[in-house]
C-alpha cells in the first residue's frame, strides 16, 4: 500500500507559528472520506491508503492554507509504492523494531 509524506509550508502568513494551519489540516485527515491512515510527527504527515485517495488527500491539504488566508504554500511529497509485497507504516515500523531486537 503507498505511503505518502507530505509537508505544507504557508509562505507569508505573517506569523512564525504554523501549528493553527497543522490542526486544521490534521481535522481534515480525520473527516476524510477516503479510507486512509494517517500520522502527524514533528516535521510532517505520513498518509497510508491507495494512491489515488492520497493524491487527493493532498490536494486538499495543500488548497487547506489558501482557505485560511495565505497567499503561497510549497508542498513536498514524498511517495514510497512497494509492489512486491505488502507494505504499510506498521509493517515498516516493525521491520526495523525487528531488526534492532536481533541486533542486541
Amino acid at each position: 500500500m503507498p505511503i505518502v509524506e507530505v509537508t505544507i509550508v504557508p509562505v507569508g502568513t505573517g506569523t512564525t507559528s504554523l501549528s493553527r494551519y497543522v490542526a486544521d489540516m490534521q481535522n481534515l485527515l480525520e473527516q476524510a472520506r477516503e479510507p486512509i491512515h494517517y500520522q502527524l510527527t514533528p516535521m510532517s504527515t505520513i498518509i497510508e491508503g491507495e494512491l489515488t485517495d492520497l493524491l487527493e488527500v493532498v490536494r486538499r491539504l495543500h488548497e487547506s492554507p489558501f482557505v485560511q488566508g495565505a497567499d503561497r504554500v510549497c508542498t513536498t511529497i514524498k511517495i514510497d509504492d512497494r509492489r512486491d509485497r505488502p507494505s504499510s507504516m506498521e509493517q515498516k515500523m516493525k521491520s526495523v523494531a525487528d531488526r534492532l531486537q536481533s541486533s542486541t
